[in-house]
């Protein structure tokens, strides 16, 4: 048996020159765009003024990627580690990333002949006013083979879409990375806030307690009257009412680390329970020059990569005009009787080059086309659009760093003053130079004050979180990328480019000879 089916595969002479043929014709340029690449239109320099420690110093891709760091802070270190790995939204990027690779695969396949086999064992009878009448059997196993020789290249534009779409998935993985990372720090520095405002109430409420104490003793003594009494209560109480507002907005951003964290509201209690300061800034904060925040983001590298899977779209489009060339071939055995059925007589095949052309298709074809190629456009809007929020995130960012810093400063003037105000005013009341009244402004303005000061302090380190965030900050880049089609940073130019007819793209035209 093993000699026969040798003589058989000897006799399909005729497959390997169809094969060299095919293997020649798939050298042929590819039609639709090539990608070449955009890239940002960034300016020098940024245009806000850099102040509060603020610095256009070169900002090295470690630090940026792990920039919570500065704020020296162990707790925040550690829920950071574990958002990293137990994050339910990262997760789900991975696998997102997982499905792109496989479908990837799935592109690839076919670049590769396809093998089926199959066998069937039929028993008919024709009808006797038609036919015989007769019983018949018919037994088959065989292998169907088939490969599409990519000419026009409609394959390797649908691999080079897919592989786009991988590397965008990448960069959706890194966006959520650097969100994660950025929501961690400023609910944790929520927390922080909101244990120091709890800290200081509750400061306020035992110093106004022993006001009223005092002035109740002092009512009982026959010294001053009942007004005195019920300012210094209703005074203790507005300010014990802060306590249940403070106490809900501390849950919830605990209870909002636990699920950034991927475990169980109010999970993180116990470790949350120790009070401990506001992570405070570094004196200087790096944050290089325009172009490298826009090359580091991963939004706008998201962006680009879209515009050029969309880009290789156009291309597969386009092959759909072109015949598309097969080599077609089935080896199997065929009998009648099953006795024979491994026979050397049995055998059977097939073997040929195969076309198929669309080529009335009502212009349904060149309008498949048009959309991908709309598309394309879109997908360039988008990014130039990308890049302006990007820029306008940055600068919002440098603003409201710089700017919280001079307003905690007045704060803290502020409430240094405050303090010494309340001081004198309940002395001058002990001496009864002035009435309670004065007692009662101010504790109230040393609370506003000391309120505000913790909440700006919060907000600084906040500001810096986001302006963080605004320049990619918390995903570690690998060497610069080499993708093919794209400059080694990544990064395409939008500027002096057109869409198809007005884009950076340059088109392959086989259009002489293409029908529809």
């Amino acid at each position: 048996m093993i000699l026969s089916v040798t003589r058989w595969i000897e006799k399909m002479t005729i497959v390997p020159p169809a094969l060299l043929v095919g293997l020649v014709l798939t050298g042929c340029a590819m039609v639709g765009p090539d990608y070449t690449g955009v890239e940002a239109d960034a300016p020098r320099r940024w245009h806000s003024e850099l102040a509060g420690g603020l610095r256009a110093d070169e900002l090295s891709p470690e630090a940026l990627a792990h920039w919570w760091t500065t704020l020296n802070d162990a707790e925040l270190n550690s829920l950071v580690a574990r958002a990293v790995t137990s994050n339910l939204d990262l997760k789900n990027a991975h696998a997102r990333v997982r499905e792109a690779r496989a479908l990837r695969g799935i592109s690839r396949a076919a670049f590769f002949p396809s093998l089926d086999g199959s066998a069937s064992a039929i028993k008919s009878r024709s009808s006797e006013n038609a036919g015989t009448g007769n019983e018949n059997d018919l037994y088959k196993a065989g292998f169907d083979a088939g490969w599409e020789l990519d000419i026009f290249g409609g394959v390797r534009r649908s691999v080079e879409a897919a592989q786009a779409d991988l590397e965008t998935s990448r960069e959706d993985l890194h966006d959520v990375l650097v969100s994660l990372l950025a929501e961690v720090a400023l609910n944790y520095v929520e927390v922080r806030t909101y244990q120091t405002r709890l800290i200081q109430t509750k400061a306020n409420i035992k110093s106004q307690q022993e006001t009223y104490e005092l002035n109740q003793s002092r009512f009982d003594a026959g010294i001053i009257d009942k007004l005195a009494v019920q300012q210094s209560l209703y005074n203790l109480e507005r300010t014990r009412s802060h306590i249940s507002t403070l106490q809900i907005g501390l849950e919830a951003a605990k209870n909002r680390l636990a699920v950034l964290l991927g475990r169980k509201p109010g999970s993180l209690a116990g470790e949350l329970a120790e009070k401990k300061p506001i992570p405070v800034p570094p004196l200087t904060v790096a944050i290089g020059v325009p172009a490298e925040t826009l090359r580091h983001r991963p939004d706008l590298r998201r962006a680009e990569r879209n515009l050029a899977a969309q880009t290789a779209r156009i291309g597969v489009a386009t092959a759909d005009l072109y015949p598309k060339f097969h080599l077609l071939g089935t080896i199997g055995l065929e009998s009648l009787s099953g006795g024979d059925f491994v026979d050397w007589a049995s055998r059977a095949w097939s073997v040929g080059p195969g076309v198929s052309w669309n080529i009335f298709h009502g212009g349904a074809i060149r309008q498949n086309i048009e959309v991908q190629s709309a598309r394309q456009e879109q997908a360039l809007i988008n990014y130039e659009q990308a890049v302006l929020r990007a820029q306008e995130e940055v600068e919002n960012a440098l603003v409201a760093y710089a700017t919280e810093q001079r307003r905690m400063e007045s704060l803290r003037a502020g409430t240094l003053a405050a303090k010494s105000a309340a001081q004198l005013a309940d002395a001058k009341f002990q001496a009864g130079l002035v009435d309670f009244n004065n007692v009662l402004d101010a504790q109230r303005a040393q609370l506003d004050f000391e309120d505000e000061l913790a909440q700006s302090k919060g907000a600084v380190t906040s500001n810096l979180v986001r302006l963080y965030k605004a320049l990619g900050g918390g995903w570690e880049s690998k060497a610069v990328s080499r993708r093919h089609g794209v400059s080694n940073d990544g990064l395409m130019d939008v500027r002096d480019q057109t869409r198809p007819q007005k884009s950076p793209l340059h088109w392959v035209n086989h259009n002489e000879t293409a029908q529809d």
